[in-house]
């Protein structure tokens, strides 16, 4: 249940894991977020789906949007690693890159299907990912496109783990679906 939390100023402070304090001191659980292999776990019948749309041209690929600081929305395509039990992406020194270190709020979106309108939608958390799981992530994204070396500035890239709060799966019998199938998911229950 929320708490007040006595003050004249408000300020925004974490006190531990699962508790938000908002602005006006207000405490509140805050969302559960997954990695991808505990959302697997809990979900496969949305994870197995959501991985395939992901990958469906072979590697990794999304549209991802962020906050900009001005709070307008930001969108580009972006190539997902699903690799050593997590979500991740290799983010070039970018604004986008900056929307997910300053604010962490993501929503990713799986590309256009070309013989129906299915879809994969999550959004959730994004943190820089622990380093060791570079080499792996970053062995992956490689052998995804039989790439034996790195391209150029590869190592520049900063590797940001994606976690899950919530999900949408589409399926539809094709173009033109009258009647698609929505499944909604959230990691709060």
């Amino acid at each position: 249940r929320p708490t007040t939390i006595g003050t004249s100023e408000p300020y925004v402070v974490v006190i531990r894991t699962g508790l938000r304090v908002d602005l006006g001191g207000e405490v509140s659980e805050a969302s559960a977020v997954l990695t991808w292999a505990e959302f697997r776990d809990a979900r496969p019948d949305l994870a197995e789906p959501g991985k395939a749309l992901l990958y469906q041209f072979g590697v990794g690929l999304a549209f991802l949007g962020t906050t900009r600081r001005d709070g307008r929305p930001r969108v580009h395509p972006m190539c997902p690693v699903i690799a050593a039990d997590g979500l991740f992406g290799l983010i070039i020194p970018s604004p986008k890159l900056g929307d997910l270190v300053r604010d962490g709020h993501y929503a990713m979106h799986s590309f256009p299907c070309p013989q129906n309108e299915d879809a994969f939608y999550i959004t959730g958390n994004a943190q820089r990912a622990d380093p060791r799981f570079r080499d792996a992530i970053e062995t992956a994204f490689l052998g995804e496109r039989s790439w034996d070396i790195a391209p150029p500035g590869f190592d520049e890239q900063s590797l940001i783990e994606f976690r899950i709060d919530s999900c949408l799966l589409t399926t539809t019998t094709g173009h033109g679906d009258h009647d698609p199938q929505h499944t909604i998911w959230n990691a709060s229950g």
